[in-house]
């Protein structure tokens, strides 16, 4: 048996008004009782080799990403091999960082340093300056986007501020641009400001509310699917809606699995920006509730996953249970939890389909034109640099299509018939790290 079952028996609770904040007076609060009997059913963990793949690769591609805009901050226009050589846990690499940018010499051109002919130093190429040039056309053209991304965020914030560190360690995944603060923050600053957090580091926090702005992801999408009607009955409170499952090989069978997870989508759906502090902790509502949190959370993600250790440190701000790992192995249809790569990510599973982002944002199409350059240089690092084949970048999708063929047939090798494979489930410590 892949699972353990352990019925407990839920306590009627006491109503809960859920108010949203900084609603118009006018609003109508929710009343949702939750009153159920729910089998709490305890899954292994499996591994899923295709976004493992996915991950492995998205890794050398962040770092690649994250080394071009540091030597574009540098005020020399290179970094040294000495100032990068602790870079690797930062970066999350499992190679030392010089090796890194040697393997990539269409990216990252070397030479030596003018004063010490045996210091190393980097430099970005034309390549990637184009690259970084489309970059920000693309933050340009799709502030307003990242605006709403960020704003949303923080709406999901207890005190509607985030430290500006977890922000830069986000920012990939957020697509922020590099120096959001600088340019995103003072463009739309009736939308934010620079203020204290609670313990009282620097912090990005919302300055208004934008109720246009409060509708979840999963409430998107189901007012857009061909389940609206069933969207328009919960609008009227009449029903409740069910997050999209995709289990591994196996899982769906089972009887016991399915009627949990019957019990578990007839909950009441709490919205990501509702007030949850007047719910029960204990109790199934408010973990439904840290589902949907996180749920939406990697739905702003444009790469719909994140590591885990990124939501920690908005833990509290979120609302999240102290353990709240547990979520992403007991529901294995939405998330995964990957150790790929010494580190630990979690994906939204409705995310991908046959290996492939649904609906990618344009940054993505652009960052699989720089994976395409940065393999270019691995194929070619042995026959020299002048060997390399003159690359015609631009925003068309020739590159991306290409690309995009070569992710897929790398898929269909990885993943195959047998996707998913058993093994030991996650300790429960491994939220302790």
């Amino acid at each position: 048996m892949i699972f353990k079952t352990q019925n407990s028996i839920l306590s009627v609770e006491k109503l809960l008004s859920l108010k949203r904040p900084h609603k118009p007076s006018g609003a109508k609060a929710n009343t949702l009782l939750q009153n159920r009997w729910i089998t709490r059913v305890r899954l292994k963990w499996v591994k899923n080799r295709g976004l493992d793949h996915i991950i492995d690769i998205d890794t050398d591609l962040k770092a690649a990403c994250l080394l071009k805009d540091a030597i574009k901050r540098s005020s020399t226009g290179f970094l040294t091999a000495n100032s990068v050589s602790d870079w690797h846990k930062l970066l999350g690499l499992t190679v030392p960082v010089i090796r890194f940018l040697r393997r990539y010499p269409t990216l990252f051109h070397e030479f030596p340093h003018s004063r010490y002919a045996n210091l190393p130093c980097f430099r970005l190429t034309d390549t990637a300056l184009l690259l970084d040039s489309l970059e920000q056309r693309i933050h340009l053209t799709y502030e307003n986007d990242t605006m709403e991304r960020l704003c949303r965020v923080l709406m999901m914030m207890r005190t509607r501020t985030v430290p500006l560190q977890s922000l830069h360690s986000l920012k990939w995944d957020l697509g922020l641009p590099d120096n959001f603060e600088k340019i995103l923050v003072p463009k739309f600053s009736d939308d934010f400001r620079f203020a204290k957090t609670s313990s009282g580091v620097a912090g990005l926090q919302l300055s208004r509310w934008r109720q246009e702005f409060a509708v979840s992801e999963l409430e998107k999408s189901n007012e857009k699917s061909e389940m609206g009607n069933e969207y328009r009955q919960f609008k009227s409170g009449q029903t409740a809606l069910a997050f999209p499952m995709n289990f591994p090989r196996g899982y769906g069978a089972q009887k016991k699995v399915r009627a949990w997870m019957d019990e578990f989508q007839k909950l009441p759906y709490i919205s990501p920006y509702d007030d949850s502090r007047n719910i029960d902790p204990n109790s199934e509502l408010m973990e439904k509730r840290a589902v949907g949190i996180l749920h939406e959370f990697l739905s702003l993600t444009i790469h719909k996953k994140t590591k885990r250790n990124y939501l920690r440190s908005l833990r509290e701000e979120l609302n999240l249970p102290h353990k709240f790992t547990r979520l992403f192995t007991r529901y294995p249809g939405i998330f995964y939890l990957s150790l790929k790569c010494k580190t630990t990510t979690v994906t939204l599973k409705e995310g991908y389909q046959r290996g492939k982002l649904v609906n990618p944002h344009p940054l993505v199409n652009l960052r699989k034109k720089f994976y395409h350059v940065m393999r270019m240089g691995l194929l070619y690092r042995a026959k020299g640099v002048n060997m390399i084949p003159p690359l015609n970048i631009s925003l068309d999708d020739n590159i991306e299509n290409e690309t995009e063929q070569e992710e897929t047939e790398e898929e269909e090798i990885e993943t195959g018939d047998e996707c998913y494979e058993e093994t030991s489930e996650l300790e429960d410590e491994s939220d302790e790290e």
